[in-house]
């Protein structure tokens, strides 16, 4: 892979190679990824990115797998466990975000039949793949990150502006975000 051009943003660190060349504005329809990166995303608000990619297996193992519906059920005792586990985020806020944020994922699934089928709506079930010629181009936030953002408020969510949002449409391929000469960029969905 050594050979492959790449998103200037990943370029020197392994990690953040292999997320890019893997991960990174890949199509997500399955609810337990989606919720998985939504636990990532929120936790990386404030913080970069490879802060969190660095501790993804410790966030892996705290919060079950990230099965949403076990972090749903979270109590006290398990919080308090969270906040002492010094291989996560410990931010007591974010923490009970996610937990309240299982709870709302899962009253969204019993609304849509899934999150993906909810979130997914919101670009007609297909990646938006945007026309970028370099990494400057890549926006923080878009108005439709915003009225996903607002609509998430809505139903309960917390530590999802839009900016967040954004990181987490792109994380899912919701967006796809890949620079003109990168080896992953999809040049046969352009939008103009």
């Amino acid at each position: 892979m050594a050979d492959k051009i790449r998103c200037k943003w990943c370029i020197g660190i392994d990690i953040y190679e292999k997320y890019h060349d893997e991960e990174w504005g890949v199509p997500v329809y399955d609810d337990q990824k989606l919720f998985e990166f939504l636990i990532l995303e929120t936790f990386q608000a404030g913080l970069s990115w490879i802060t969190i990619l660095k501790k993804r297996e410790n966030f892996r193992k705290a919060f079950d797998n990230f099965d949403y519906k076990k972090v749903a059920g979270y109590d006290d005792e398990k919080i308090q466990g969270l906040l002492n586990d010094a291989g996560i985020i410990r931010n007591q806020l974010k923490i009970k975000a996610a937990v309240s944020n299982a709870k709302a994922f899962i009253t969204i699934q019993k609304e849509f039949g899934s999150f993906a089928d909810y979130i997914w709506k919101f670009t007609d079930g297909k990646p938006i793949i945007n026309d970028l010629k370099n990494q400057s181009e890549i926006k923080a936030a878009t108005p439709l990150s915003e009225t996903i953002s607002k609509d998430l408020k809505k139903r309960g969510f917390k530590f999802v502006g839009s900016t967040v949002v954004y990181a987490h449409m792109q994380a899912t391929g919701m967006v796809d975000d890949h620079v003109a000469d990168c080896w992953k960029r999809t040049d046969s969905n352009l939008i103009s």
